[in-house]
């Protein structure tokens, strides 16, 4: 029996014998993998290589057999040898509670090499049926949480194929669920300048929060997880170098930020500068009346009663409660006509939405996606064209709008000087 068989162009079938069985038979352990991405002349040195480390698997007992296996096992080993190393633990946290709940129960039994397109369609199509929400609600999962799925599937898979379990990947094969783009939610200037407003009668601590997130444009983690070491207020450079995230079980904890490029500096001006100068005033007069009881190793902007870091949740539930609360009083106030009521009512948008309110605002002014991803701490500016493509092509329109009307200008002067 040949150790090493070629069966087609470019796919090798790899054999190791590990003794008999109790009745005296045989026991052998296959795998079938493709070169093709070797070039001709290099695979059998490539094949010699693989053989020896399917040997070395067989023999030490931690070789999966991908004939055998089920989607679920793969997906386990997936976890162990590189989700858990690699992945960031809020994303870990986010691709477990997708797997747990619905894609290994749903499709986790089917074994890894009978995984087909079909089986795929089928689930997908499970995820838009009527009481599969977990909150209740009527009707099924957006198409934008099974694309999630969809997308964590293709990636478990592919990386299926790059260890050689399996040839393809059967959810390149999918068509993947398409999501209808949406313009981000952000206020408007007239909203966002009544907002400001309305938070001179706001707690300082609070009202700085959304002060830095509108003039900062700064995701909650890294708002939650500033310290005071990590601004000059005589420059009003803010460097962003650390994010603050809560997972449910493993608590409050600190993290780099989401990529290289989330490291970055951020210039705030004068208005946030001399605010936080306030609101430092302010938590050193909490420090000197809670004394020992203040938290003297924490260093942060933001911090609890205590001064411990602040539970990231925090800042986005009260604003989520401020404009609730400010909504309800003009909904009450019986002296402001149904009409009118329109004009003071805030819209429902959560607290990442002050970041896309920051990066709107910077576009209608008219700069350009490169100067406002900067700030964004986007890897790539197609991230920024890809979210602000609406408020991009507002800027275009407005921008030709411009145009027009200065040569219509130019024009109607020649013409008078003719």
């Amino acid at each position: 029996m040949a150790a090493i068989e070629k069966r087609g162009n470019n796919s090798y079938r790899l054999t190791v014998s590990c003794g008999y069985d109790k009745q005296g038979k045989k026991i052998v352990k296959r795998k079938t993998i493709d070169l093709s991405y070797i070039k001709p002349n290099k695979q059998q040195e490539e094949v010699n290589k693989q053989w020896i480390l399917f040997k070395d698997e067989v023999e030490k007992g931690i070789f999966m057999d991908a004939g055998k296996i089920t989607f679920e096992e793969f997906i386990r080993k997936w976890l162990k040898d590189y989700a858990e190393p690699e992945l960031a633990p809020k994303t870990l946290h986010r691709y477990k509670e997708l797997l747990n709940t619905r894609i290994i129960p749903a499709i986790g039994h089917i074994k890894l090499n009978k995984l087909q397109p079909t089986h795929l369609v089928e689930f997908y199509n499970n995820l838009r049926e009527n009481g599969i929400r977990n909150d209740a609600k009527p009707g099924g999962l957006s198409e934008r949480t099974i694309l999630h799925h969809h997308r964590l599937i293709s990636s478990i898979l592919t990386c299926a194929v790059q260890w050689q379990f399996i040839l393809n990947n059967p959810a390149s094969r999918v068509k993947a669920p398409k999501v209808e783009r949406k313009e981000a939610r952000h206020f408007d200037i007239e909203q966002t300048e009544y907002i400001l407003s309305l938070l001179e009668n706001e707690p300082i601590k609070y009202k700085t929060a959304i002060y830095m997130a509108i003039y900062g444009g700064m995701r909650l983690g890294e708002l939650s997880g500033l310290e005071w070491s990590d601004i000059n207020l005589d420059t009003g450079i803010l460097k962003i170098h650390q994010s603050l995230q809560h997972i449910p079980g493993q608590g409050t904890f600190t993290k780099s930020p989401k990529n290289q490029t989330s490291n970055r500096p951020i210039s705030l001006p004068k208005t946030v500068i001399n605010l936080l100068r306030e609101y430092k005033i302010w938590q050193n007069g909490e420090k000197s009346i809670l004394e020992n009881l203040w938290n003297d190793r924490c260093n942060n902007i933001f911090t609890t009663k205590t001064g411990d870091p602040i539970y990231p949740g925090t800042i986005s539930n009260w604003f989520r409660k401020f404009i609730k609360r400010h909504n309800d009083k003009v909904i009450n106030n019986d002296t402001i006509s149904k009409d009118d009521k329109k004009k003071y009512l805030l819209n429902e948008i959560n607290f990442h939405g002050l970041r896309h309110t920051s990066a709107t605002i910077l576009i209608n002014q008219g700069l350009n996606v490169t100067t406002v991803s900067k700030p964004l701490g986007h890897a790539r500016t197609s991230t920024t064209t890809d979210i602000y493509s609406h408020s991009l092509q507002k800027a275009d329109i407005e921008a030709a709008n411009k145009l027009e009307s200065l040569f219509s200008k130019e024009n109607t002067k020649n013409k008078k000087q003719g």
